[in-house]
């Protein structure tokens, strides 16, 4: 089949995310990009699609432009989805507008700013029947994806403790003030949102820990802190978490650890074994039983569950990383979409990527994050869901005690 058209919204010049993103989506030869609003200013977004070689009939100077534009064109002639890689901000009403135009999306994450955007996107999907996935790239590692495998299939037994860490460091100084254009808005509440490095790397953190394990977070407290004076939202976060089987956990993430480059870690602790895994080193993963030696199992190898070789494109000792990783997520949305356009079921093997709902959860997570370190209460109610409204929104609930 033809490769499927993708429009992006945002990722123009000065952007990091936006080339990440493009790169990703091409890997595989499945996806071009044909067409975009680059960038926040007509004049910028004209200017970076040009350098992109996107021709001048599509290349928009804004989303609204864009939307409009693709709808006069003929059915078979319009993106097939939408990348929206522009600050959070922007997020919401991006891609709630090509959802009403039963455009399929691609957004980065967090979702949105607040869960009654996440809800009402959610509602507006449902409605339009599109495929929606957020890009929480980390899940796309192949040993990421043998981690889940691990513990979904109970070879860990039941979970006890789960540690999730991010780890960065420039963030150190308000490197903002110079006019970095990442740390601006990543900075910037308006923009970024009611978190820093909660919302920015914290939110991997989570989404890693609950795809890994499927457990659903209970509680939390949380400790979020300023570090460097000036700034407006947290560069630094640690919490206590408590999961519905009663397993605890650790999640901390920092953006001012000097030295630290970009440490995520995972470790899952149960009855009968336990795993680690790092990001920087993401070739590899630890396991060891209750009764037998450390296992270091190795991505690209025939050992390895179906969905971690079907995340594979390289033979072993071949290292694979962060882009292939990335671009396993769009591949499995693209795959997702090619089912629709073709009325077939999708290969749950190469269709596998972070939903609405992941995003949706991670927003609550957020939040929850928030109110637990503005709390003088212990611990604070941190369940989610999909389908019921959120209740005594702004109240601080205090968990039933372990």
């Amino acid at each position: 089949m033809r490769p499927l058209r993708m429009g992006m919204v945002g990722g123009g010049q000065g952007a990091f995310i936006g080339a990440v993103h493009r790169m990703a989506a091409r890997l595989d030869g499945e996806i071009n990009l044909v067409a975009g609003a680059l960038s926040s200013t007509p004049e910028k977004a004209r200017a970076s699609g040009q350098a992109l070689g996107l021709a001048d009939a599509r290349n928009y100077g804004s989303w609204e432009e864009m939307l409009d534009g693709e709808l006069k064109l003929p059915p078979g002639e319009r993106i097939d989805f939408v990348s929206v890689v522009t600050p959070n901000h922007m997020h919401y009403p991006v891609a709630k507008a090509f959802a009403e135009a039963g455009i399929h999306v691609i957004s980065d994450k967090p979702l949105v700013h607040t869960s009654e955007q996440a809800r009402d996107l959610m509602e507006t999907v449902r409605r339009s029947d599109i495929v929606f996935a957020v890009t929480y790239n980390y899940t796309g590692y192949p040993m990421v994806r043998e981690a889940r495998h691990l513990v979904r299939s109970g070879q860990l037994g039941e979970i006890r403790k789960v540690i999730v860490e991010y780890n960065q460091g420039w963030l150190a100084t308000r490197l903002e003030e110079g006019g970095n254009k990442q740390a601006d808005w990543r900075t910037d509440p308006a923009r970024s949102g009611i978190a820093g490095a909660v919302g920015d790397i914290g939110s991997h953190a989570e989404n890693l820990a609950a795809t890994v394990t499927g457990l659903e977070l209970d509680a939390i407290c949380a400790d979020l802190t300023t570090f460097v004076p000036g700034r407006a939202l947290d560069d630094d976060g640690n919490m206590l978490l408590r999961f519905t089987n009663g397993a605890r956990g650790l999640l901390w993430c920092s953006q001012i650890e000097v030295g630290a480059e970009n440490d995520l870690r995972l470790r899952v602790f149960g009855t009968r074994g336990s795993l680690s895994w790092r990001q920087e080193e993401p070739n590899a993963l630890e396991v060891q039983t209750l009764d037998g030696p450390l296992q270091v199992l190795r991505r690209g190898n025939a050992y390895l569950s179906p969905a971690a070789q079907a995340a594979t494109r390289l033979p072993s000792g071949h290292p694979e990383a962060f882009i292939e990783a990335f671009a396993n997520i769009y591949r499995g949305a693209a795959e997702a979409i090619r089912a629709r356009l073709e009325d077939r079921e999708p290969d749950p093997l190469v269709a596998d990527f972070p939903t609405l709902e992941d995003g949706a959860r991670g927003v609550h997570f957020i939040e929850k994050a928030v109110e637990s370190a503005r709390s003088e209460q212990k611990w604070t109610a941190a369940r989610w869901r999909a389908s019921v409204p959120e209740t005594n929104r702004g109240e601080v609930e205090q968990a039933p005690p372990p």
